[in-house]
């Protein structure tokens, strides 16, 4: 069976949060698709909450802690990403954009993603297109066409109408999963300081062997 990996970053603050919620609903979703297409899904999840003091010790440093740079390693190394973040002061939480400030950028080149954003009020909505979309498109990844922004009152909608949050849901896991399918980013990650020829050889060259 094909197995492809899926990354999903949550910004959210609170335990449990609306933005967790979220990623797990959009996760389970895109899940649920691949496997209708025979393939099987390894999932890492991420709560930024928890290595919060690592991305600002990074953006003051420039050095990853072995957690931060375990998360990020998984990330960049995913065939696919679902990201969200909860809206603040009518864009992306600090922390989250911290956390892809901290991140190379080419380290997403070709990444398929799909954009999720939550907030009290759907006023904010507008912030996936003028806010998120933009970053994670100079990040040269390849966002799904819907985004996914879910107000404190979409949780108790019914999946009756194409504009309630499960159809916004079945449809941007569907975009993500078709672009997950044709992607396979994880079996081309190399170690940048993987040594072309084997050590003996290396050696053996040295002592003119």
């Amino acid at each position: 069976m094909t197995t492809r990996t899926l990354a999903v970053v949550s910004a959210g603050l609170s335990q449990p949060s609306s933005t967790r919620m979220l990623a797990d609903k959009l996760t389970e979703a895109t899940v649920a698709k691949l496997a209708e297409q025979g393939i099987d899904v390894t999932v890492e999840t991420f709560e930024l909450r928890d290595v919060a003091t690592d991305i600002m010790h990074h953006m003051l440093t420039g050095f990853p802690s072995p957690k931060l740079e375990a998360v990020i390693d998984a990330v960049t190394g995913a065939d696919g990403l679902i990201a969200v973040t909860p809206i603040f002061t009518t864009s992306y939480s600090g922390l989250f954009k911290s956390f892809f400030d901290v991140i190379d950028a080419s380290a997403l080149d070709g990444m398929p993603v799909v954009i999720g954003a939550t907030a009290g009020t759907p006023r904010h909505s507008l912030a996936l297109d003028y806010a998120l979309r933009p970053m994670f498109t100079y990040l040269h990844a390849v966002v799904a066409p819907t985004g996914v922004f879910a107000a404190t009152g979409d949780w108790g909608s019914s999946a009756d109408s194409v504009k309630t949050l499960p159809a916004r849901i079945e449809r941007a896991s569907g975009e993500l999963a078709g672009l997950v399918a044709a992607s396979d980013r994880s079996a081309n990650v190399t170690d940048p300081f993987a040594l072309e020829r084997p050590f003996g050889h290396l050696i053996g060259g040295l002592a003119g062997e």
